[in-house]
């Protein structure tokens, strides 16, 4: 530790290099968890339901067709500005969200949240991740 303040003043470089390094990494960590702030994993989304969470489908209506889970309830693309009006009766229960991937989904939540719902959840990787823990899908 003694040999530290000698170091920095011959290899400038490379603590430069250290600490743009270690600010990369932070920000990077910051920003994944304000993103995923509001996924949960298919397990946890499960568990919710179970507990009577109300659960929102937000690719179009024929991809809902094609398979959706099982109870979800559609709300197209093209009627997410009506989310608030739509949703307003689980307004103090939990919401799950979720699109294919998740992408969509995480702004939808961010949406209701500023509308004042107070448990949104996205669905971590969509319908894709729970299709891959081989959880079932339903057809209209």
């Amino acid at each position: 530790m003694e040999h530290l303040p000698e170091f920095i003043r011959h290899h400038p470089f490379y603590v430069a290099l250290i600490v743009a390094a270690a600010v990369a990494v932070l920000v990077y960590e910051l920003r994944q968890r304000a993103h995923h702030s509001g996924a949960i994993g298919a397990q946890d989304a499960i568990r919710l339901m179970n507990q009577g969470a109300a659960v929102v489908d937000v690719r179009p209506a024929a991809a809902f067709a094609a398979g959706h889970i099982s109870g979800a309830r559609s709300l197209p693309p093209e009627e997410l500005d009506k989310a608030g009006v739509v949703l307003k009766r689980y307004k103090d229960r939990p919401v799950i969200v979720y699109c294919e991937r998740g992408i969509s989904a995480a702004t939808t939540v961010r949406n209701l949240g500023a509308l004042g719902f107070s448990r949104v959840f996205s669905l971590r990787g969509g319908l894709s991740g729970w299709r891959a823990e081989n959880l079932p899908v339903v057809t209209d």
